[in-house]
């Protein structure tokens, strides 16, 4: 078994995947990056090809990190995809439309469950549980503010939100599994061209340093203020984590419609983990 911490990162090639993956080992965690793309720098990092949206792909990568290390503390469920701006096109009206392409819905949103359900399994795996492990979804602004040029890829941001506040108490209650969201404005990484980037007001730009310090308290359960003043305790979890520019806002879910919805929230929920599956008659 690993004697330092162990941490697997999905889309961890570039951008804001990669510089947690570095910071990460910087200090002295074993750092695992699954992307289909190698990283277009050196690092200590260990890379697996992995495609997120292939369930073959992404548990045997899991299962041969934690035969290899013995142990998983911090798993990023950081993949995502853009889509390509075209739900909106005209097409000859007298035909079927061609079939939407919905890898940003394949990858940022389905990718990331499939990550969050390996990542279940294998914290349970170690030694002493899921105690003190903790899980860390990529979610973005468009996950809380409507996006009409990226439709697909706000709904998929959307639902990461929902899905981490959903499982978010049960993975606590049940294994000690800390689970947060985190959703960064506009961070310059490959997402988009230059040109794009080049055109974005520059003083609206989210600082990445911003974004992964954000990451490493998460990780550590360091205490943390928000701009609004509120406080972030290390047993507080289901936070969505808003960072724009260099500020961070706790998101919490939206305030019951009235007092029988209070009810509902307070007595039947979250379902006990024994009730939320199928049963057999």
């Amino acid at each position: 078994m690993s004697n330092s911490k162990v941490a697997i990162i999905t889309g961890g090639a570039s951008g804001l995947g990669f510089a947690v993956a570095e910071l990460l080992s910087s200090k002295s965690w074993r750092v695992h990056i699954f992307d289909l793309n190698e990283p277009n720098k050196a690092t200590d990092c260990t890379y697996h090809k992995v495609d997120v949206d292939s369930w073959v792909s992404l548990s045997s990568s899991f299962n041969a990190v934690f035969k290899a290390e013995g142990r998983l503390d911090f798993v990023f469920a950081n993949a995502g995809v853009m889509e390509k701006g075209r739900f909106y096109e005209t097409h000859e009206a007298s035909l079927p439309p061609p079939e939407l392409e919905d890898m940003s819905i394949d990858v940022s949103l389905k990718g990331v469950i499939k990550t969050t359900y390996l990542a279940q399994h294998y914290f349970r795996a170690n030694q002493h549980g899921g105690k003190d492990c903790v899980l860390v979804m990529t979610s973005s602004i468009a996950g809380i503010y409507p996006q009409s040029i990226t439709p697909l890829y706000a709904a998929a941001k959307a639902g990461i939100l929902n899905f981490m506040r959903s499982v978010a108490p049960i993975f606590y209650d049940e294994n000690g599994v800390r689970t947060y969201a985190i959703c960064p404005g506009s961070v310059r990484t490959n997402l988009l061209p230059k040109e794009a980037w080049d055109a974005y007001p520059q003083e609206y730009l989210t600082k990445m340093e911003k974004v992964t310090s954000t990451v490493e308290s998460l990780v550590h359960g360091v205490s943390m203020s928000d701009s609004w003043g509120q406080k972030l305790e290390n047993s507080t979890v289901g936070i969505a984590i808003e960072i724009f520019v260099d500020d961070v806002y706790f998101r919490k879910p939206p305030d019951p419609c009235n007092d029988g919805m209070s009810f509902i929230l307070e007595h039947m929920s979250p379902v006990k983990k024994e009730d939320a599956g199928q049963r057999s008659a």
